[in-house]
């Protein structure tokens, strides 16, 4: 029987330590400033695909108060929720698929995804998914978007991904939802990982029409 999007997930969480994922960072400070660029400590806040990510730790520490964490897997939140301790309870925490996820409309003045859109190879995905974030973005609210370059890998954690620069990212949400998000600034980033590898991400922050 094939393996569940959420099931592999799951395992991947299982059976390494989190410092041990070739996504992990001790310190996401790229993440965070972005964050901050856009969006005040009083703001929602969420961040999709947020695993056992140190991002809300960082962000807590920064003093923001309206954090959601969003994943498919359970065991990567439980990660962050055990090292968090008394401060878990500061966030939401959200076991869903995003592209399935009904958001309260307009909720978040922020959506962050640290590489997990790229792993969305089909069009039906991508379309589900950008739905998603239009709707629970508020008006003039920003996302940040950061995937594997034109020049980065071609899989992570054994699945294939889409590979993308700010124009191709920027032209594939407007095919998704025309007029709803336009480009405001991009960047370029190289991930160190664990076993000391270079990966290329590009980094695309959108704003919300309205």
């Amino acid at each position: 029987m094939e393996m569940t999007a959420k099931a592999h997930w799951d395992q991947v969480y299982g059976n390494r330590p989190e410092t041990e994922l070739t996504w992990f960072e001790a310190l996401p400070e790229v993440s965070a400033d972005l964050i901050a660029a856009y969006a005040q400590p009083d703001a929602h806040v969420i961040d999709i695909g947020a695993g056992a990510s140190r991002l809300v730790d960082l962000l807590i520490a920064r003093g923001y108060r309206h954090l959601h964490c969003l994943d498919l897997s359970q065991a990567g939140l439980d990660v962050s929720r055990a090292r968090l301790g008394d401060k878990a309870q500061m966030v939401d925490w959200i076991v869903a698929d995003v592209t399935r996820w009904r958001a309260d409309p307009g909720r978040y003045a922020l959506w962050h995804d640290r590489a997990a859109f790229h792993f969305l190879t089909d069009p039906d995905q991508r379309a589900a998914y950008v739905a998603v974030m239009a709707a629970a973005l508020r008006p003039g609210g920003h996302a940040v978007i950061m995937s594997f370059a034109l020049d980065g890998p071609e899989r992570c954690s054994g699945l294939p991904v889409q590979r993308y620069d700010p124009a191709t990212l920027a032209a594939t949400f407007e095919e998704c939802a025309p007029g709803a998000f336009a480009l405001v600034a991009s960047q370029m980033h190289h991930h160190r990982t664990p076993g000391a590898k270079t990966q290329a991400f590009q980094i695309s922050v959108l704003r919300r029409a309205g």
